[in-house]
């Protein structure tokens, strides 16, 4: 049950009654017993307590189950008995029939049409030994599950005789077929791959294969592998020239373009491992990852040189002249193998920091070759579209260019569902990753965006049954796959081939099992298997581990751990901190997080980060953050603090604030002021508690929508975020809104004006008196009357600086 505090019901013969004392001298009443699991005791050490408190119970069995309930009145629910919902019954009496005054009563078996509990357990002792029975309320369990759960108790049973001084966490639980069927059958398979090569490596003999093939497409340009692979030479031995080798880290900061691929490839040819940093970083975020990795290179473009040129760091702009970034053009030699450095992603830290995952060659290599959960060749058309500081980027980019297929970069910083109609039909797009919440928001908008693409994948956080059931009813024949993994396994650990039909009693889509090279446990909180149905934490091994994290041997430790199963010397294994449970059929269910982590749009946030910055500014005494449901199942970031005394800081400051220093996706959307944060009875902050923030926070001096267009605006931003109006000055995004938001509502703006608004100015002009003008001024320049050309142009340069 991963609980230390347990309660069951058992009935007794002892409360005596009067007015049939002559005739049977007793009636069966209910006792309830609580027996506590604290520090992993001995069976022998368990027993005691069990016994101890037992007897106690037993001196006030007199007392009626139904007095109990009402002296204590417990919280009642009609889905439940009060009090506890398993009983255990023991009936040892020595004959079960009894002779009064000529009449026999005996025992019989009524068929019950409803459980009285949730489940109840009866053992009978007899000549042969212990013979029972188990009812149970079907709505909870399956005939299946609970004889599973009668061999597990029988093989604890034996455990117990066999030695009474074992440990609880270390009694057996499993049978050794469902153990070994769980240890070795369902944990992964080992396939032959080319576990010693490089990334840059197989590429080159791609490019060997097939130099004149279309490598990577980005609008209307386009490169050859052989002419990729020259331009990645050239900036190879350019970093060479640097000092960049084995094992060294080179910063890569710039927009989505051919630039960027060459990039890529070309601090790998050279031997390092690429440090991916988002421009859009804060100054002082961007500070700190190249200082805490290292960095002393940096490739960029000439537009973002400002951007980076406080940092003590060589800068290479690669739209630079090519005598700025050239070198040979033969493949360079560089002494690289498999185990080697091949990239650090920063992900949310839950001290404060973002910390670097360090990802070796391996581990791309293993993700990308040798596994069936997608076709990976020459034929593929692959869309890059995830951020390189999200690993989905990955299997984007690697899973096209070493396997001989196109890689097509989304233009968009981005996706929309128009923009990826458009990039579907124009370049073919067969193959595609995308977030969960943004193929929700694809499925709501647009499903038959979504039509050309063959092979289709999801994950980063929980998929929503809905969604996926409406695109299965369009599309059955695709090939649609729930991919699981942390970065700290090299994207995905696990995958799920969902069926053509999702029937209305499915309740949630699977995780899968665990890809080729990959091992995967679920384990007890003593490092145990538990059984089939029963909530685990999911450990993660094999090829695909990351080394662990840059400069952090601590954490390193706690979460890389000696695997015990494996039977590899040195192997590991990862604790994801995911609650997961095995099904009957092998595959994995996802359950939630054991810890503050939380997934929003694909990102994975540690709720701690955001709570560390928060706690530095002088005038928060204390503060929460925690993810909440809004209205149309949306979610958001919500900060609960309680300000120092004399301090009133504003939504306003605060968002400033943290904006210094995290990335837009962390900053909270709402902000809640309290007075004191609600608190547990052992004193801890009751989450369960926290009030729902009455609405994202607007700003204070509001002002009302004048023109008919501003209302038109103001009433769609109001509807999407929820709110009961909206100002000209309110800033979309600090009222919570993100680019999935943005995505439909451009959508909505372009249908009704029948206009093309690009994605990127709702970004360039957040606040909605600022897109009235954009839309304003775009509009009179699609029609015939229009003002001056004189006029037009000079507002558009205004409302471009």
């Amino acid at each position: 049950t991963d609980q230390d505090d347990i309660v069951i019901g058992t009935p007794t013969a002892g409360r005596r009654v009067p007015e049939i004392e002559n005739l049977i001298g007793f009636f069966v009443n209910t006792l309830v017993l609580r027996t506590e699991f604290t520090g992993n005791p001995t069976f022998r050490e368990l027993l005691r307590r069990v016994r101890e408190r037992t007897l106690e119970a037993f001196t006030h069995q007199d007392v009626p189950f139904g007095k109990l309930v009402e002296t204590l009145q417990p919280e009642r629910d009609l889905s439940r008995a009060p009090l506890f919902q398993v009983v255990f019954a023991l009936q040892n009496a020595p004959d079960t029939t009894l002779e009064l005054s000529g009449l026999a009563v005996d025992p019989i078996d009524v068929e019950r049409s409803t459980a009285k509990f949730d489940l109840t357990i009866s053992l009978s002792e007899t000549q042969e030994g212990l013979s029972g029975s188990a009812e149970y309320n079907t709505d909870l369990f399956d005939a299946s599950t609970i004889a599973r759960l009668l061999e597990h108790y029988e093989v604890l049973l034996r455990g117990i005789v066999a030695d009474q001084d074992t440990h609880i966490s270390a009694l057996p639980l499993l049978p050794e077929g469902e153990r070994d069927r769980m240890l070795v059958g369902w944990s992964g398979t080992v396939v032959v791959y080319p576990r010693d090569s490089c990334i840059h490596g197989l590429f080159e003999e791609q490019v060997e294969r097939s130099p004149e093939a279309v490598a990577v497409v980005f609008g209307d340009e386009r490169l050859t592998y052989g002419e990729l692979n020259v331009r990645a030479n050239r900036l190879a031995h350019r970093l060479r020239s640097l000092g960049v080798g084995a094992e060294t880290r080179v910063g890569i900061c710039v927009e989505r373009s051919l630039e960027m691929v060459v990039g890529l490839l070309a601090i790998l040819k050279a031997g390092g491992a690429y440090v991916p940093l988002d421009p859009e970083y804060p100054a002082e975020r961007l500070t700190f990852l190249l200082g805490d990795a290292g960095v002393s290179v940096v490739l960029t473009q000439s537009w973002l040189r400002e951007r980076l040129a406080g940092d003590a760091v060589s800068l290479i702009c690669l739209d630079a002249t090519e005598e700025e970034v050239s070198g040979g053009e033969v493949n360079p030699a560089v002494a690289v193998g498999a185990e080697n450095l091949a990239y650090v992603v920063y992900t949310s830290g839950s001290t404060g920091e973002p910390k670097g995952v360090e990802v070796p060659h391996r581990g791309v290599v293993r993700l990308l070759f040798g596994s069936s959960y997608a076709v990976l060749d020459e034929s593929r058309t692959i869309l890059q579209a995830a951020p390189l500081e999200f690993d989905a980027s990955t299997f984007e980019l690697w899973g096209a260019l070493l396997h001989g297929g196109r890689s097509v970069l989304l233009p968009q910083r981005v996706p929309t569902a128009q923009s990826l109609r458009e990039i579907v039909g124009r370049h073919g797009v067969d193959t595609m990753w995308l977030t969960a919440s943004l193929f929700n928001a694809v499925v709501d908008e647009d499903v038959e965006v979504l039509g050309g693409v063959e092979q289709l994948l999801i994950g980063g956080e929980a998929l929503s049954v809905t969604h996926v059931r409406k695109y299965r009813e369009r599309y059955p024949a695709s090939r649609l796959i729930n991919g699981y993994g942390p970065t700290e396994n090299t994207t995905f650990t696990c995958c799920h081939s969902i069926p053509s039909r999702v029937g209305e009693s499915v309740s949630s889509i699977p995780i899968g099992r665990p890809i080729a090279n990959t091992r995967v446990y679920v384990l007890d909180d003593h490092m145990q298997p538990v059984p089939i149905g029963v909530a685990g934490e999911l450990y993660v091994g094999g090829d695909g581990l990351a080394r662990g994290y840059l400069n952090r041997p601590e954490l390193t430790a706690e979460s890389f751990v000696p695997d015990p199963f494996g039977g590899e010397s040195g192997a590991l294994l990862y604790k994801t901190g995911d609650s997961v449970r095995y099904l009957a059929d092998g595959n994995i269910e996802f359950l939630g997080r054991r810890d503050f982590q939380v997934k929003l749009r694909g990102f994975r946030i540690e709720l701690g980060e955001i709570e560390a910055v928060l706690g530095r500014h002088p005038g928060v005494r204390q503060v929460v953050v925690s993810l909440r449901e809004h209205p149309g199942s949306d979610k958001r970031l919500v900060a609960y603090i309680v300000p120092d005394a004399g301090w009133s800081p504003t939504v306003d400051e605060m968002r400033q604030f943290l904006k210094q220093s995290l990335p837009d996706y962390m900053v909270p959307a709402a902000f809640v002021m309290l007075e004191q944060l609600p608190l547990t009875p052992s004193g801890k902050v009751d989450r369960q508690s926290l009030p729902e923030p009455e609405q994202p926070s607007a700003k204070e001096d509001y002002v009302a929508p004048s023109t008919p267009l501003e209302h038109t605006l103001a009433a769609l931003w109001a509807e999407l975020l929820g709110l009961e109006r909206v100002g000209i000055n309110d800033n979309f995004f600090d009222l919570g809104g993100h680019s999935l938001m943005v995505m439909r509502m451009v959508s909505r703006i372009n249908d009704s004006l029948r206009s093309e608004i690009p994605l990127r100015k709702v970004f360039e002009l957040p606040t909605l008196a600022q897109l009235a003008e954009y839309i304003d001024i775009a509009h009179w320049a699609s029609r015939d009357n229009q003002p001056d050309s004189a006029t037009v142009t000079t507002r558009r340069e205004e409302l471009e600086l």
